[in-house]
C-alpha cells in the first residue's frame, strides 16, 4: 500500500495540495486565505489518512537532515560504544538522527571513510578519533568541511572547534600517587595505542611520577602493543615474565587490563595478592570482572550527551564564540589493586 500524499490529503479535505502544503507548514498568504474550518478539515483529513511529511523532502526545502554524523576510532571497544550511546540517545530525544562511523584505528580505511562521510548530507559532525592528524590528506578534508560551516565538536582538543574535553593526565598522577602508597616500585605499564599517540596523559604523568619519587625509569617496565584484549595479553605475559616482574600493572584502557588479568590467572598469579592492576575507561564490564577491576573514567556516556548538547547549539546558532568543556576524569579503586607484595 502506497503511502499518501499531500494530493490524497487534498482530495479528502476537497482542498488543492497547495492548501496542505501552507495549512502543515503553519503559513499564510494573502493571496491564499485559510480559514479555520478549512485548516479543522485539512487537519482531519492527515488524520484519517495517517498522513506523514516526507522527511527527504522537508530537508531539501529547509536545508536541514535532523541527522548528525559521528567518527569513533574502534566499534570494538565499548568505551567508545558509550560516547555513542550518550550521543545518540541525546540526539534522537532532540529529534535527530545518528550516523556512525569507525576508522578501525590505523587501518588506511580511516582516511577513505572520513571523505567519503563529509561527502552526505547532515547538520553536525562530532569527532573522537584523533588520526586525522596524521594525514595530510585528511587534515584538507576537515578544512573542506569547516569552511562550508558545517558545525564540528570534537572529544579532544586538536582541530580548533568545539571540543568536549576529558583528559587523564591528573588522575594518572592520582593513580601513581595511590600505588607509591601502597608501596609498589615496579610498576608496568601496558601502552596499548596501535602506532597511534593517544594516550600521552597516561604516560607522560607516569614517567614523571616515577622521577619526581626518585625512581629510575626501568624502558623493560613499558611494554608497546596494540588496544585489543589479546594485546594486552601478550604484553602482561612479558611483563610477567621479566626476571624481576613488576608489582603492579597499569593498562592504558580497560580492554588491555582484561588480557592482563587473563595472563596473571594463566601464570598462576592471584590479583591483587600477586600482582596489582589498574585500568582505564570504566567500561561496563569492569566492575563484574572477578576481581573488580580499578579504573579511571571519563564518564564516557555523560561526555557525549554534553558534546551534542555542544553540537546542537552550535547548529542554533552558528555565531556562537567556541566553546570549549573541560570535565575531569576519577580514579575509582576497587578490589585488583592492593598492597605490593614483596
Amino acid at each position: 500500500m502506497n503511502r499518501p500524499t499531500q494530493v490524497d490529503v487534498g482530495r479528502r479535505a476537497g482542498v488543492s495540495r497547495a492548501t496542505v502544503s501552507y495549512v502543515l507548514n503553519s503559513v499564510k498568504n494573502g493571496r491564499v486565505p485559510i480559514s479555520d474550518e478549512t485548516r479543522q478539515r485539512v487537519l482531519d483529513a492527515i488524520e484519517e489518512l495517517g498522513y506523514e511529511p516526507d522527511a527527504r523532502a522537508q530537508a531539501l526545502r529547509s536545508g536541514n537532515t535532523k541527522t548528525i554524523a559521528l567518527i569513533i576510532p574502534d566499534l570494538r571497544n565499548p568505551h567508545f560504544c558509550e560516547y555513542a550511546t550518550g550521543i545518540e540517545e541525546a540526539a534522537r530525544a532532540s529529534g535527530y538522527h545518528m550516523l556512525l562511523s569507525s576508522t578501525i584505528l590505523y587501518d588506511e580505511y580511516a582516511v577513505d571513510l572520513f571523505k567519503d562521510l563529509t561527502r552526505h548530507k547532515f547538520d553536525g559532525l562530532i569527532l573522537t578519533s584523533s588520526f586525522i592528524l596524521e594525514s595530510k590528506e585528511a587534515q584538507a578534508t576537515l578544512d573542506q568541511v569547516r569552511n562550508r560551516g558545517l558545525p564540528i565538536v570534537e572529544l579532544s582538543e586538536n582541530y580548533g572547534v568545539d571540543s568536549v574535553v576529558a583528559e587523564y593526565w591528573d588522575a594518572t598522577k592520582e593513580v601513581m600517587s595511590y600505588l607509591l602508597s601502597l608501596r609498589h616500585r615496579r610498576i608496568g605499564m601496558i601502552y596499548g595505542v596501535g602506532g597511534h599517540e593517544l594516550a600521552e596523559d597516561r604516560r607522560q604523568p607516569y614517567r614523571a611520577s616515577l622521577d619526581t619519587a626518585g625512581i629510575p625509569i626501568d624502558d623493560d617496565l613499558i611494554v608497546e602493543c596494540g588496544p585489543t584484549i589479546e594485546d594486552g595479553y601478550r604484553a602482561s605475559k612479558k611483563l610477567l615474565e621479566l626476571e624481576s616482574r613488576p608489582t603492579v600493572i597499569i593498562a592504558i584502557n580497560d580492554l588491555l587490563a582484561i588480557g592482563a588479568l587473563r595472563a596473571a590467572a594463566d601464570l598462576g598469579l592471584q590479583i591483587p595478592n600477586d600482582l596489582s592492576l589498574v585500568g582505564y575507561d570504566d567500561i561496563p564490564m569492569a566492575n563484574y570482572l572477578v576481581p573488580r577491576l580499578t579504573t579511571v573514567t571519563k564518564n564516557a556516556y555523560l561526555l557525549g550527551t554534553k558534546a551534542f548538547e555542544v553540537l546542537l547549539a552550535r547548529i542554533q546558532n552558528p555565531n556562537l564564540p567556541r566553546q570549549l568543556i573541560r570535565s575531569p576524569a576519577r580514579l575509582i579503586i576497587r578490589e585488583s589493586t592492593g598492597f605490593a607484595p614483596f
